[in-house]
């Protein structure tokens, strides 16, 4: 471990910490320093620990870390330029190693599915339990859109031209963005679009995504990319206890593809919460300590 950081959230206090990941980029990561079974985060890209108002709360019962993905959020851009799912791995190992954690309940959202289950296939003596979140393990862009019912291999075609799009577009924006006013009418407006629902609390939402904003678009847009190029993991090896909750509304991670995977497994469970969008763990924070504390009885 390297210097330390102490950040107060809106329900946590966060202590933030640097690690030296398998390749020597150096990751910024978090913990709730709370007591109980170990859990680990992989996070939704470019997303910050503002997303779990309740799980990060000392008295959770559980032990949490985390880590933001790199060239986000004091974590530092590799030299090598590996910002693919393999790499979130090794970084996750990393955390993992230098929390004395041999092993874990994981959590993960959005492309953090792509890497809790990739990590389970690859260390599956590292792995307690998956609780997944709006998110299915691996080809993630082939199920994005899934509500608007468009065929994958289009919606692929589409979410992917959208992201390499970015990449160019966002050298304009990425300024614009940095200093855009969040405060409680501007989040409003992103919950009257739908984009996130209602049910996000409004403090907590202001804090997510004013950190988030401060990631170049260019530079999320590079890391979208390289996640798009993780396919499927093969789910045959992974026989530990899994939970998946879904977002009716979600365009992201379609429900009927996290309801098939679930459908896979041994010992998983399936929940599927309506009006519910990407944002499930700002959205419903009590529903996803309810599913971990679920999870992990059945994991012990």
């Amino acid at each position: 471990m390297e210097e330390s950081h102490l950040v107060t959230l809106p329900a946590a206090l966060v202590r933030q910490y640097d690690v030296r990941s398998q390749d020597g980029t150096r990751i910024r990561a978090w913990t709730n320093d709370g007591s109980g079974p170990d859990v680990l985060i992989t996070n939704g890209l470019g997303t910050n620990p503002h997303a779990w108002p309740t799980v990060l709360q000392p008295d959770s019962g559980f032990r949490v870390h985390g880590n933001y993905h790199r060239g986000i959020g004091g974590s530092a851009r590799p030299d090598n330029g590996r910002i693919g799912v393999d790499a979130h791995v090794e970084d996750a190992i990393a955390v993992m190693d230098a929390a004395g954690m041999d092993s874990a309940v994981l959590i993960g959202w959005s492309i953090g599915v792509n890497v809790a289950f990739e990590l389970a296939h690859r260390h599956p003596d590292r792995v307690r339990g998956i609780l997944s979140i709006c998110g299915v393990p691996g080809d993630t862009f082939a199920t994005m859109l899934q509500p608007l019912h468009l065929p994958g291999p289009l919606a692929k075609v589409l979410v992917t031209a959208a992201t390499y799009s970015t990449i160019f577009t966002g050298r304009a924006s990425g300024p614009v963005l940095k200093r855009w006013p969040w405060n409680r009418f501007t989040v409003d407006l992103i919950r009257t679009a739908h984009v996130i629902s209602p049910a996000a609390e409004t403090g907590a939402l202001q804090a997510l995504v004013q950190e988030f904003f401060q990631t170049h678009p260019s530079w999320y847009a590079q890391l979208g990319m390289a996640a798009a190029k993780h396919g499927r993991v093969s789910l045959s090896g992974i026989d530990v206890p899994t939970s998946f909750v879904a977002g009716s509304w979600d365009v992201l991670a379609g429900p009927d593809s996290m309801r098939t995977a679930a459908e896979r497994l041994p010992h998983s469970r399936f929940r599927e919460i309506a009006r519910a969008t990407h944002f499930v763990p700002i959205e419903h924070p009590d529903v996803v300590l309810s599913e971990l504390r679920d999870l992990a009885s059945r994991c012990h």
